[in-house]
């Protein structure tokens, strides 16, 4: 591992983009984005993601020329369509959109069809929180998942995000259906690391940390076994009827992840009556849950997002920890 300033990151990312000719608006965007998913510590879905991203512009599977545009409301929910555009951007735009509805009706609701991977699914969580509402937002996925008792993968990993506003620490749960992301087990695999526990099946339906042979079969772990596919069939077909747009199963008629299903929603808690005591409550269930009894005294409990902070400092002092082979294969883009 390698460690590169921020700015630097920001500027390779914008570059590259910039030469497969997006407009220097949206790479600006775009680069900073994926910058500071990594800045803060999410490796996975930043930088270490970004060669396949640009794999998919040049393939023409990612339209840098095509902008998420709306086309239908329905009171206080907006069905929008990403034309096949960049990921990140259209969620981008799609959130805040949410955000304005919430300011203007307290709760507001943009659902998104036709778009691409969005990377790091927090992102646009922590917008919310930063402006005071909370965020609740998922994608489904092309078919990454066995149905529970089922072999082969019929169900997407269709990640989930819960964002509470809480002073300069949003609450962040930011989590896939599987016991670990594929970005994860990409990490693991490449590193040639076992899993800390079991993350899914082998070819023999055996239990397995090898990461590498979980993804050949496309058969992770769920989280809660069964419990896991449920809601994440779920969160598939509520995305899909809100957007109008595809379900897991035809994502998964065609190559790649091309036409996922999002759904935003925002809900502004700045004007409650009882904004004070709410504040004061969250706080207090977290500090009750940083005092809980440790297994382990030497490490602290956390709530969910409270280490961003925290990391995004040691990398803005140190630089951003990146893998060298991903950063000379960015550099050669």
């Amino acid at each position: 591992m390698i460690r590169i300033p921020f700015d630097q990151v920001q500027q390779m990312c914008r570059r590259v983009l910039e030469s497969r000719n997006m407009s220097e608006e949206d790479a600006l965007l775009c680069s900073r984005l994926i910058a500071q998913t990594s800045l803060e510590g999410v490796y996975t879905h930043g930088l270490n993601r970004f060669p396949w991203m640009i794999r998919k512009i040049d393939a023409g599977n990612m339209l840098v020329d095509k902008h998420a545009q709306k086309v239908g409301s329905f009171g206080v929910l907006e069905r929008w369509d990403g034309m096949g555009g960049v990921g990140n951007l259209n969620a981008h735009t799609c959130m805040q959109r949410a955000i304005a509805l919430a300011k203007e009706h307290t709760i507001g609701c943009v659902a998104l069809k036709n778009t691409t991977h969005w990377m790091r699914p927090g992102t646009y969580g922590l917008m919310a929180a930063e402006a005071g509402c909370i965020g609740i937002l998922w994608t489904n996925t092309m078919p990454l998942m066995p149905a529970w008792g089922a072999t082969n993968a019929t169900v997407g990993n269709n990640p989930l995000v819960l964002a509470i506003p809480n002073k300069d620490e949003p609450v962040l749960v930011d989590m896939a259906m599987s016991l670990f992301s594929y970005g994860k087990l990409e990490t693991y695999a490449r590193e040639e690391r076992e899993l800390p526990v079991p993350g899914g099946y082998d070819e023999q339906g055996n239990l397995t940390t090898d990461a590498k042979k979980i993804m050949e079969i496309r058969r992770p772990l769920p989280v809660g076994f069964w419990k896991g596919t449920s809601l994440a069939l779920a969160l598939d077909l509520i995305a899909a009827a809100l957007s109008g747009g595809a379900t897991t199963r035809r994502i998964g008629l065609e190559e790649g992840e091309l036409e996922a299903s999002q759904v935003f929603f925002a809900i502004d808690i700045s004007a409650f009556p009882d904004r004070k005591q709410i504040e004061e409550e969250i706080a207090a269930s977290l500090a009750q849950i940083k005092d809980s009894k440790r297994e382990d005294p030497s490490v602290p409990i956390r709530f969910p997002g409270e280490k961003r902070l925290a990391l995004r400092q040691e990398n803005l002092e140190l630089g951003i920890p990146v893998d060298e082979r991903i950063w000379d294969e960015i550099c050669s883009l």
